[in-house]
């Protein structure tokens, strides 16, 4: 058999391929060109890996399934293994002020008429690779599809030693992503996570059938978990980091095979999301992005630093992005949705004296019921009736723009809260609305917790949202708008197609949104748009890599939010982490100077009741915003490190630092209930350490040259502080 070898890419990521005439193209290895092994000095290596590789396209279609295994895995797929290599472009551009170079590889089955193309990216000087395949129907009959990967790759173990079983030897990371307590990370050997080799491929076995797999199904990506992972090397710090750019349901699945381990990611699949899709003559599909991070050594923190300058260079420019200001929102631990011209004019008056450059109306100011009137579910009444998005005239007797007008006239700049994609069962948009314009099962409209959800597939519902937004910009002179998300609408929705399964209208919905985002924006450059879904349920690139700004949490207690705030960046870029600061009057000093340092690493989102404050805790606060105004300039570049490790939800010291262009790093220490008033910090840089922001009691810090630690002290529990490392004005 006469094998055919492609390398592809760049000196820090590059491709190894392999195609046949008997067989499908394969991704055989990936990694810095040096390490790529070479097909004409290790033939035999390379030979075992032909064997061990994935198609570099999976595919499962209706009628034809997967051969040589069984069970749940998504590899082996019939349909890719008739696909043949039909060539290739390598296109090369300048994007975003670097080298873009996209790999398109055809391959091509003659008797059904599939053809599929691979799209794969890298950058100059970047080693992370972008994965898309693109799905044709050029035959004279219809194709179902199953399952398309976006990304698959085999070998994954062939780095390790002789005698190194892969089930001890790599470790996965992922992250459970509970509402109100995010990014909750963990690793584990893959024999902890149930992965074993089981013995039996001298059997002639492919493996013991088993898999380890992360799934969403539904409309917020990140609930459960977030759409990441990361596989890594424990002896060498080899690693490889996922995440899956998708703002719907998504799988991931990584499992042995022939001895070795493969990883494969994807959009919806027919067994996890009851997704397919018929594709006529002439159909075509385009699958999720996904973007993998390959590093050779420094593990997991390593390849995150490399998916945050992914993050970075792959999305919608915005000014928010390097201006960072401070935002004021009235819900959190404030209002909770009852704003009113009487409730809010004084925090407007104390969001300005505090230094806040934004001042966000959140939820309520639409809704007409009395205040205290309490809904489905325990909410206010209001829950299910939104959708029309017009002032009420009992919150607001003046008018809205009373406010609005206030917000200005103080210095800021003015936004409204809106929740766009449900209409509330008991809004006059819901029977105004046809029926296809929302989310439909059998024909009946879906409601959850009191709300429908919009299908923006469909004009009718895109026109509305359109309207509402183009009104307020024009009419209010809103600058901001912070789009929440409070429902799971499930698997999907109904057709057009009957053909297509459920999970397709989700995908096709999850599309329109992120086009109907891209709209906005182009209509409206300047206006500062946040994201936002019960916190952080839909924490994924698809949305920040439109919208500017993203909450993370609604976690409320002061105490449980630095374990959300310091592991952030692992998800999100530090200028785009809206994170809470809301000081409240039974606050003491030190608990202020908490809550303020949890959100000085990311964007300050002040809420709370500044209003009610005594005029020395209005000073803490006011001190902290602005000292955050002297170094939020350095965030847009900076790359996250943990030196006490990622924060466990219950760790009683936690840590973050961002190591800045030149040679700052800002150091956060948080001491929560119970830690020693010590704690020694492993530095990344060197240079003088001194306190940027204290409450209370006085920090101190003692530097050890030669051990290259900090041993800081903080007198009291429920306390933290931020340090610069670095010379005087870098």
């Amino acid at each position: 058999m006469s094998v055919t070898y492609l390398r592809w890419g760049t000196d820090d990521l590059s491709l190894l391929l392999s195609y046949d005439p008997t067989g499908p193209v394969r991704l055989l290895a990936a990694g810095p060109v040096a390490g790529l092994p070479d097909p004409t000095r290790e033939p035999e290596l390379c030979a075992r890996l032909v064997h061990r590789a994935l198609p570099l396209v999976e595919v499962q279609l209706a009628g034809s399934g997967r051969v040589g295994t069984s069970g749940k895995r998504h590899v082996d797929g019939a349909a890719s293994r008739e696909l043949r290599y039909a060539g290739h472009e390598d296109v090369r551009e300048q994007a975003g002020g670097t080298l873009l170079r996209t790999l398109r590889v055809h391959m091509a089955d003659a008797v059904s008429g599939l053809r599929v193309t691979a799209l794969c990216t890298v950058r100059e000087e970047l080693p992370v690779l972008g994965a898309q395949a693109f799905v044709e129907n050029t035959g004279g009959g219809s194709l179902t599809l199953q399952y398309v990967s976006s990304f698959a790759l085999a070998n994954l173990a062939r780095g390790l030693g002789d005698g190194r079983r892969w089930e001890d030897g790599l470790a996965l990371w992922s992250a459970a992503n509970p509402w109100s307590g995010e990014f909750r990370w963990s690793r584990a050997g893959l024999a902890q996570r149930g992965l074993y080799d089981v013995g039996m491929v001298p059997f002639g076995q492919t493996g013991s059938k088993n898999r380890v797999t992360l799934t969403s199904t539904g409309s917020w990506s990140s609930s459960e978990h977030l759409p990441m992972g990361c596989l890594e090397e424990s002896d060498t710090g080899r690693a490889l980091l996922w995440q899956i750019e998708h703002n719907g349901s998504w799988h991931a699945e990584l499992a042995d095979r022939f001895g070795d381990v493969y990883v494969a990611l994807s959009g919806p699949t027919d067994r996890e999301h009851q997704w397919r899709h018929r594709l006529a003559p002439g159909g075509s599909f385009l699958t999720v992005p996904a973007a993998v991070a390959f590093v050779e050594e420094g593990g997991f923190e390593a390849a995150l630093r490399a998916m945050t300058r992914h993050r970075r260079v792959t999305r919608r420019p915005h000014p928010d992005h390097q201006g960072l200001p401070v935002v004021f929102n009235d819900f959190m631990n404030s209002l909770m949705g009852e704003p009113s011209t009487e409730s809010l004019l004084p925090l407007v008056d104390a969001a300005a004296v505090a230094g806040a450059e934004y001042f966000c109306i959140d939820a309520g100011w639409f809704d007409d019921e009395p205040p205290g009137v309490v809904g489905p579910g325990g909410v206010p009444g209001w829950w299910d009736a939104p959708g029309e998005w017009r002032e009420s005239a009992r919150r607001f007797p003046g008018g809205l723009k009373e406010v609005l007008d206030h917000i200005r006239t103080s210095g800021m700049v003015p936004g409204l809260w809106l929740e766009p994609e449900v209409v509330g069962v008991r809004s006059r948009i819901a029977a105004t609305l046809p029926d296809e314009a929302f989310f439909r099962r059998d024909g009946i409209r879906l409601a959850e917790w009191g709300r429908h959800q919009l299908d923006l597939r469909h004009p009718a519902a895109r026109a509305h949202l359109d309207d509402t937004v183009d009104r307020l910009v024009r009419e209010y002179g809103v600058g901001y708008l912070k789009l929440d998300y409070n429902i799971d609408i499930g698997p999907g929705t109904d057709g057009p197609d009957p053909g297509d399964g459920p999970g397709h209208g989700l995908l096709g919905h999850n599309r329109a949104h992120l086009d109907w985002l891209d709209g906005i924006l182009d209509r409206h450059p300047a206006l500062v748009v946040e994201s936002c879904a019960a916190g952080g349920s839909r924490t994924d690139h698809a949305i920040l890599s439109r919208l500017p700004i993203h909450s993370v949490t609604d976690q409320q207690d002061f105490r449980l939010l630095p374990a959300i705030a310091a592991a952030s960046p692992t998800a999100v870029t530090p200028e785009q982490a809206a994170i809470w600061a809301y000081p409240l009057p039974e606050h003491d000093e030190a608990e202020l100077g908490m809550v303020m340092v949890s959100a000085m690493l990311g964007r300050i989102h002040l809420s709370g009741r500044p209003d009610l404050l005594t005029p020395d805790q209005a000073a803490v606060v006011r001190r902290a915003v602005d000292v955050y105004k002297t170094y939020r300039h350095l965030l847009p570049h900076a790359e996250p490190h943990w030196p006490l490790g990622l924060p466990g939800w219950r760790d009683g010291w936690l840590a973050l630092a961002l190591a800045t262009e030149g040679d700052t790093t800002l150091l956060a220490l948080w001491r929560r209930d119970g830690a020693p008033e010590s704690v020694t910090v492993p530095l990344l840089r060197g240079g003088r350490p001194r306190v940027l922001f204290e409450a209370g009691k006085r920090t101190e810090i003692d530097r050890d040259e030669t051990a290259r630690t900090l041993r800081v002290t903080l007198p009291a529990e429920r306390s933290a502080v931020l340090i610069a490392l670095g010379h005087e004005g870098s």
